[in-house]
């Protein structure tokens, strides 16, 4: 069984639980759930905009803790101030120790910034969990959903007001997962099998990723140099959070990539 089986078996435990728990018409009571969702395909491609989907993120299963004192409410707000176009709040707390609490904290201390949950999205229960908690885009994964739920599930986060961000790993799950009810499309530079990252994953796929969508890509980005290649590729943003969260201020270190990545590139903020 691999990480990602892990991962989505318990996922399927917690939904059962939270559902029980928590039923759809407290959700639907929760204070954010009519507020209007913020766009973050607009953010990320504006013209001023950085890109940098900026992540909150505590630990993960390939490189453990990563930063457990982190403020989720301070860090993100150094987040914006520092250039991030949108914010990615994990909320998976078995693997990446993250909670709701994060994402609804966070928030609170950024009304103006789209923010995303990042989880393991298979049932439309958590699509209301997440509009209630205050995010405006979910993220699913083309590895452990099939084209029909793909597009099943991003119809209905859509019909919440939700935009949705689709990750792949490769040309198959791409050409497989395509539907036209996704807002951004997301390549994860990491190898599930391995865990190792290459950006010659997003070189790779980029020109197959229909223009109609914002093109990210995700994991392994350490550097402003790498950002300008994956930039003059044709990406609209990137998804960053060990390389922020492992240092002891995350906020200076995107403040110090971002005006790096400034430094005789097109872009300007």
């Amino acid at each position: 069984m691999t990480i990602l089986d892990r991962i989505i078996a318990q996922k399927r435990i917690e939904v059962a639980q939270r559902r029980e728990a928590t039923p759809i018409t407290a959700l639907e009571q929760m204070p954010h759930f009519m507020r209007h969702c913020l766009s973050a395909r607009d953010a990320v491609q504006s013209f001023r905009s950085t890109g940098i989907i900026a992540e909150f993120k505590r630990q993960s299963p390939s490189k453990g803790i990563i930063n457990d004192r982190a403020d989720v409410a301070e860090t993100t707000q150094g987040y914006v101030r520092s250039g991030a176009a949108v914010l990615s709040i994990l909320t998976d707390e078995p693997f990446f120790g993250g909670t709701p609490a994060d994402l609804q904290a966070a928030r609170i201390a950024n009304p103006e910034t789209p923010i995303l949950r990042k989880d393991f999205i298979i049932d439309r229960y958590q699509l209301l969990e997440a509009k209630a908690w205050g995010a405006d885009v979910v993220l699913l994964i083309a590895a452990c959903l099939t084209p029909e739920e793909v597009a099943e599930l991003s119809m209905q986060a859509h019909d919440l007001s939700l935009q949705v961000l689709l990750e792949v790993h490769d040309e198959e799950e791409l050409e497989r997962s395509i539907t036209p009810n996704i807002d951004l499309v997301g390549v994860n530079n990491r190898n599930l099998k391995t865990f190792t990252t290459s950006i010659d994953t997003s070189l790779r796929l980029v020109e197959r990723i229909p223009d109609t969508f914002a093109k990210i890509s995700e994991s392994g980005l350490h550097d402003a140099e790498t950002m300008r290649t994956l930039f003059r590729a044709g990406f609209d943003g990137f998804l960053i959070g060990e390389a922020f969260m492992k240092t002891d201020d995350p906020a200076q270190a995107l403040a110090k990539l971002v005006s790096e990545f400034n430094l005789n590139n097109t872009l300007s903020i």
